[in-house]
């Protein structure tokens, strides 16, 4: 049974499966990716569908597909597009990034975006529960997993946007570069300005030439420990008259 709830005062509504909780980092990618200015795209690893989600409502263009290899998320997803009456415009496959090459062809997407497992394989605390272990760690697909399938299923001239952890930047941009997806935009998110960042929001391009643009950092909080008015903004929190 889905409990579903209003993400924001007159927004959509969503329920999650337990395997994935809704966390900041995809909310944030939600906010960084510029949804209007693509057709058609894939969510690699979609969870509950809560990225999906958000494109679709603020994209009106947008089509979107969430490949998601757990069938319970997968179910969730699902219900969230039908609840918000989304599912002429998105659908969800279930099934593996490691097989995008026979689920989808070659170039089929102008965006692609993914809220990828954060934690090498070896590195970071792992929870005993399987479903969640593979949400978190790289036990069931690694970041070049994750690059490489982009790579293939983004056009050229197509965009690939994702969060990550910053410790992983270096990764990150090389397999990007690998795999022919040229880094243009790169923003940090830090909880205040007094410490380091602890997440990347990064924007690649399939077939780009070089040159990467470094935004303003995001702060989640201000020195008061009040949230940031951006903050306020991405979850629509802002003080109405």
């Amino acid at each position: 049974m889905c409990d579903f709830v209003s993400l924001w005062q007159g927004g959509p509504l969503f329920a999650q499966s337990e395997h994935f909780r809704l966390g900041t980092d995809s909310v944030l990618l939600a906010d960084f990716v510029t949804a209007e200015r693509y057709a058609k795209g894939i969510d690699l690893g979609c969870g509950s569908g809560i990225l999906p989600l958000l494109l679709l409502v603020r994209a009106e263009k947008l089509r979107m597909t969430g490949l998601e290899i757990n069938p319970d998320a997968a179910r969730f997803a699902e219900a969230n597009l039908r609840e918000n009456g989304l599912s002429s415009r998105g659908r969800i496959v279930t099934g593996d990034i490691r097989d995008h090459r026979r689920l989808f062809a070659s170039g089929e997407f102008d965006l692609v975006v993914s809220n990828p497992p954060y934690f090498a394989e070896g590195s970071g605390a792992v929870s005993p529960r399987g479903d969640r272990a593979a949400a978190r760690g790289e036990l069931l697909c690694t970041l070049e997993d994750t690059v490489s399938a982009a790579a293939y299923l983004c056009r050229t001239g197509g965009a690939f946007f994702m969060v990550h952890r910053a410790e992983r930047l270096t990764d990150v941009l090389c397999l990007l570069r690998k795999y022919g997806l040229e880094p243009k935009k790169l923003r940090t998110v830090s909880h205040s300005a007094e410490k380091e960042p602890s997440l990347i929001l990064i924007e690649a391009r399939r077939g780009g030439g070089p040159g990467l643009r470094i935004l303003p950092a995001l702060y989640l909080r201000n020195a008061d420990g009040s949230e940031t008015g951006e903050i306020l903004r991405i979850y629509h929190r802002e003080e109405r008259p």
